[in-house]
C-alpha cells in the first residue's frame, strides 16, 4: 500500500506535553520488555566496532524506547558505552528514569532536531520508531546531515506498513491498559488518563495505526539514500529482519 503521512497527535506542538509523555513511556516500557529491538544489537556491535567509537548519539529518543535492554547488552561488549537520550520534545521524567537504571545514560533537556544535530553531540548517531514521524524531504535531511558532519547512523523501525502490523496497532489499547501500573516512573495522571478519561489508550490507537501507515518500506529507504550529497562516502544497508512475533526494518549508514 502506498505510504499514507497522517497527522500523529504526538509530534504536534499544541499537543499536552503530559500526554505525549505518557504515550512515550508506554513505548518505552513495551519495548524494553518485548526485547522488540533485540536484532538491533549485533548491527550495533558491528558499527561501533568498525567505527572505534564508544559514544551513542539516540535522536528522537521518547521516553527511551527500547534503549534500556539495549544498552544492557550493548555495554557486555562495549565497557566504555555512553549513550545521550536526546528529542524534539525531551521527556525529561523519562531520561532521569532511565539514568537512574544505569549510569551508561546521559540526556539533554534542551530540544534537538534530528535534521540539525549540533556539531559537539559526537558518536554513532541511532534513531528507534522514529524516522517514520519525518517527510521524505525531512528524512533526507537527518541522513545529509550524518553525512555532512561524518557520522555514523543506523536507524530502526518496530513496525511496517502491512495489514499484520496495522492489525497489531488496533489491539493497542488491551496493551496500555494491561502494563499502566507497571510502568515507572508511576503517576497518578497516567492512571487517570488511561482508566478514567481513557485519552491514553485512545491516542495510542491513532498514533499506532498511523505510524504503521507512515513507515516507509525498504525500497523506500533506499530511495531516500539515493538521493543523497556524497551518499558514496558511505557504505548503506537497508533491509529487514525478524524480532519475535514482529520485525525491525534498519537503514544503516558507515563512512567508508
Amino acid at each position: 500500500m502506498k505510504r499514507i503521512h497522517l497527522i500523529e497527535f504526538e509530534d504536534q506542538s499544541w499537543f499536552p506535553g503530559f500526554l505525549r509523555n505518557y504515550m512515550t513511556d508506554f513505548l518505552q516500557f513495551l519495548t524494553n520488555k518485548s526485547k522488540l529491538f533485540k536484532p538491533s544489537i549485533g548491527i550495533l556491535d558491528e558499527m561501533l566496532r568498525a567505527g572505534k567509537e564508544n559514544n551513542i548519539v539516540d535522536l528522537g529518543s521518547g521516553g527511551g524506547g527500547g534503549l534500556l535492554y539495549i544498552g544492557e547488552e550493548l555495554v557486555k561488549r562495549h565497557p566504555d558505552l555512553k549513550i545521550l537520550m536526546t528529542d524534539l520534545y525531551p521527556n525529561i521524567s523519562a531520561f532521569e528514569y532511565t539514568k537512574t537504571q544505569n549510569d551508561i545514560f546521559s540526556y539533554k533537556s534542551v530540544s534537538i532536531d534530528a535534521r540539525n544535530v549540533p556539531a559537539e553531540l559526537k558518536g554513532l548517531r541511532t534513531q528507534f520508531l522514529s524516522l517514520h514521524h519525518f517527510k521524505p524531504e525531512e528524512a533526507k535531511a537527518i541522513l545529509q546531515n550524518a553525512i555532512d558532519s561524518e557520522s555514523n547512523i543506523a536507524i530502526f523501525e518496530g513496525q511496517e506498513r502491512s495489514v499484520a502490523s496495522i492489525l497489531a496497532m488496533v489491539f493497542s489499547p488491551i496493551s496500555v491498559l494491561l502494563v499502566t501500573p507497571f510502568i515507572r516512573p508511576f503517576k497518578l495522571g497516567r492512571i487517570f488518563f488511561t482508566y478514567l478519561i481513557p485519552l491514553v489508550p485512545i491516542f495510542v490507537l491513532w498514533d499506532g495505526i498511523v505510524s504503521s501507515l507512515r513507515t516507509y518500506s525498504v525500497d523506500e529507504m533506499k530511495e531516500l539514500v539515493a538521493d543523497l550529497i556524497q551518499q558514496d562516502r558511505y557504505e548503506w544497508n537497508i533491509g529487514r529482519m525478524k524480532s519475535g512475533p514482529g520485525v525491525n526494518l534498519y537503514l544503516t549508514g558507515r563512512l567508508k
